[in-house]
């Protein structure tokens, strides 16, 4: 789901809001090492002061290409308003260990993707998912293999 996208919930005929989430990285090319922490820090903004049921926060993995699409949650965290909502709201913050697998790979068939997820449920029932992408392992790009030439 691309960054910042409206997902699930229905729209609700007097919402206006059009939240952004930025994510910010404790390693600034967003490259991580197995087992390393990740360090996140997240700020919303555009709420237009409409009310929130819940955020939720993830870190996990899924694959794109050919075949089923699989997806794995690393960690998790739902904050509802009785849990101190308003305490998270509009930034929040956390720290946690990389898994040694699977790591980010990007073949010509399979991609594997790392992404920490920040959802937003309204009061009004809509939900606003962000999804902001990082690497874990080192491996290269695949490459397509070179044509001979006779």
């Amino acid at each position: 789901m691309p960054q910042g996208s409206i997902a699930g919930g229905s729209q609700g005929s007097g919402s206006t809001a059009m939240p952004r989430v930025m994510v910010h990285f404790d390693r600034p090319g967003r490259d991580y090492a197995p087992r390393q922490q990740l360090a996140v820090r997240h700020d919303i903004e555009g709420l237009g002061g409409e009310p929130l049921r819940a955020v939720e926060r993830s870190v996990l993995w899924y694959t794109e290409g050919k075949g089923e699409e699989d997806l794995g949650v690393h960690w998790f965290e739902r904050i509802d308003e009785t849990e101190g909502l308003p305490a998270v709201c509009p930034w929040g913050e956390f720290t946690i260990r990389l898994p040694m697998s699977p790591l980010s790979y990007e073949g010509l068939i399979v991609k594997v993707r790392w992404c920490v997820r920040v959802r937003i449920f309204f009061a009004d029932n809509r939900d606003f998912v962000s999804e902001h992408v990082f690497d874990v392992g080192g491996i290269s790009p695949a490459r397509a293999p070179l044509e001979r030439l006779e």
